[in-house]
């Protein structure tokens, strides 16, 4: 039996196309590629399916031999989605009217695969939320209606099997997995209450008491809602449009926690700023965040919302977990030069550093061995294209677009779960004939009348962190923790400042020193006596909070301006010192 190759589905102003994975990737002959302009296009779940829309029709074909299993008349769908188990096509198209229509035509469409007869039409004017949810095994189907959500049950649409009705309910995500289905309600806060949201297993809905689970909070205009595989915990990230405090230009956003077993927290972060991105590892047991002002934190966190693993600093946005787990890729795209950091998760310990700069895509191959980048259009109109990497760094394919075209998307073939088993992680870079492109160690900018000089150590703007492990009682770790270094420097400094007492006199030293063992020096005032022992008790505290927050601490607000004000205080020290 030969080896199962995903494909990679292409579109663009040039038409759209199928593309064999690697190691060939070259054209797949038996899907003809269409030269009309597509607006969209999708794998079904299992991947055996492919549909598209060229503007004319939508047409469904078998992605193994390319036969045609139905066409409809739609030439202006712009959104496709199959069912689980391939019974149905979602269309959906923008919602008009017109003067023989004044309502407006329904838009969202459900057609049966099999017979290409339409089940069901219905209107959904927003594109949130467009596509019905429906359960693996089809039994149940959950859509949003004004405020509430409707279940169905057995692709039966005509009947209303249940529904979940809570005030002003805007959001919702079904459980991924067998059943009980559980779905995550959200309700945005109002007139000074909070916004929350609730887990119930269905058919048992309705009211706080029916919930699993309960978690309520403030500063929220929107929320995005994640299952992990298992089903068994959710992650709410609650965004507002705008900081009131001016610190983030992206607004503000908290990460929580809830479980089907009625455990719920606040996860909380390190590092102050924006969450960029949360990912939920395929082991359904911890997951990873990226947050704080650049340069960016990384941190795996357990399902006690406990830190597990911090990837220190760098610059990235973006966590994706390869299909089997075992590798984790943290990006920076967008407005950033397209740094990719890829880790062994299970060593912790970094495989490669690729980069892609200007990429506007990326996404792993189902097989958990190779990745797509691409710069696509609109994101941006100039050096559109893509490459097929091989996550050790190599790329194995690269594909530019003509002058004058456009890529518009790219997309991997699905495929079920346990289609490719997880592979021992390669550390030397795969053989490639277009080679690398490790990211180039970067060296300060000096001034050309300074160059002819020698190299004095620069002042960075931000202090990088480096990669810690945070498990506790973890011994002999390849990566020394941060605390543990500053132990160390401690250690460094005691044993050189001893040699040097041994050689010679200590000189007196006109610096400002706050320690226990310093030589209490008394003035003719009073007051000033008093000042300087205050100024000395508060720097004496914000030592021990530097301490705290060496440790992993989270400290609170007014804390982390104490620590502010640390030279502030030593000024005021040295000046009443020198005064006496």
């Amino acid at each position: 039996m030969a080896a199962q190759v995903p494909l990679l589905a292409v579109r663009g102003s040039d038409g759209t196309s199928l593309l064999c994975g690697p190691p060939k990737c070259e054209q797949h002959s038996p899907f003809h590629r269409d030269s009309r302009i597509s607006r969209c296009f999708t794998f079904s779940r299992d991947g055996t399916l492919f549909t598209w829309c060229n503007g004319q029709s939508v047409s469904v074909v078998k992605c193994s031999d390319g036969s045609m299993v139905a066409t409809f008349d739609l030439p202006k769908a712009t959104l496709l989605e199959f069912s689980p188990l391939n019974n149905i096509l979602v269309t959906w198209q923008p919602y008009t009217k017109s003067q023989d229509s004044p309502q407006g035509e329904p838009n969202l469409q459900l057609w049966d695969l099999q017979s290409s007869q339409q089940i069901k039409a219905l209107y959904q004017k927003k594109v949130e939320s467009w596509c019905p949810s429906w359960s693996e095994d089809e039994k149940i189907c959950v859509r949003s209606v004004n405020n509430e959500l409707h279940f169905f049950e057995n692709n039966n649409f005509n009947t209303l099997a249940n529904k979940l009705h809570m005030q002003k309910v805007s959001d919702f995500a079904l459980s991924p997995g067998s059943q009980p289905s559980k779905v995550a309600a959200y309700v945005p806060g109002s007139k000074g209450a909070p916004s929350f949201v609730r887990l119930y297993q269905y058919p048992v809905l309705g009211g706080v008491s029916a919930a699993l689970a309960n978690k309520s909070f403030f500063k929220a205009d929107r929320v995005t809602m994640q299952w992990n595989k298992k089903a068994s915990a959710v992650l709410v990230t609650a965004s507002t449009e705008v900081d009131k405090t001016g610190a983030s230009y992206y607004g503000e956003q908290t990460l929580h926690y809830l479980a089907v077993n009625g455990e719920t927290a606040l996860v909380q972060l390190p590092k102050t700023g924006p969450i960029y991105d949360v990912a939920w590892s395929p082991n359904s047991a911890e997951f990873c965040v990226v947050y704080g002002f650049m340069p960016a934190k990384a941190t795996i966190f357990n399902l006690k919302c406990d830190p597990v693993f911090d990837f220190g600093t760098g610059p990235r946005n973006a966590a994706y977990y390869s299909p089997q787990g075992h590798i984790l890729v943290l990006a920076g795209f967008g407005n950033l030069r397209g740094q990719m950091e890829v880790w062994d998760v299970k060593k912790y310990k970094q495989v490669s550093k690729p980069q892609a700069p200007d990429a506007t895509h990326f996404s792993w191959c189902p097989d958990g061995e190779h990745v797509v980048t691409a710069t696509c259009s609109p994101r941006l109109r100039v050096g559109n294209g893509y490459k097929i990497w091989h996550y050790t760094g190599s790329v194995l394919h690269k594909w530019d677009v003509a002058a004058g075209s456009e890529l518009w998307e790219v997309r991997w073939q699905s495929f079920p779960e346990g289609s490719f088993p997880e592979r021992a992680i390669m550390y030397q870079a795969a053989p490639s004939g277009l080679g690398t492109t490790q990211a180039p160690t970067t060296q300060a900018y000096r001034p050309p009348a300074l160059r002819h000089l020698p190299a004095t150590p620069s002042t960075k703007l931000h202090e990088d962190e480096p990669p810690q492990n945070m498990r506790p009682g973890v011994s002999g770790e390849r990566i020394m923790s941060k605390t543990a270094l500053k132990n160390q420097k401690k250690r460094e400094a005691k044993k050189a400042a001893k040699q040097e007492a041994k050689s010679e006199p200590e000189p007196h030293s006109d610096l400002v020193t706050v320690s226990n063992s310093q030589s209490e020096l008394s003035s003719n005032d009073p007051d000033t006596d008093k000042k300087i022992k205050n100024l000395k008790k508060k720097l004496k505290a914000i030592e021990g909070l530097k301490d705290q927050q060496a440790s992993g601490k989270v400290l609170e607000k007014n804390q982390l301006e104490k620590i502010q004000k640390e030279d502030q205080l030593l000024k005021e020290l040295q000046a009443l010192q020198i005064g006496q």
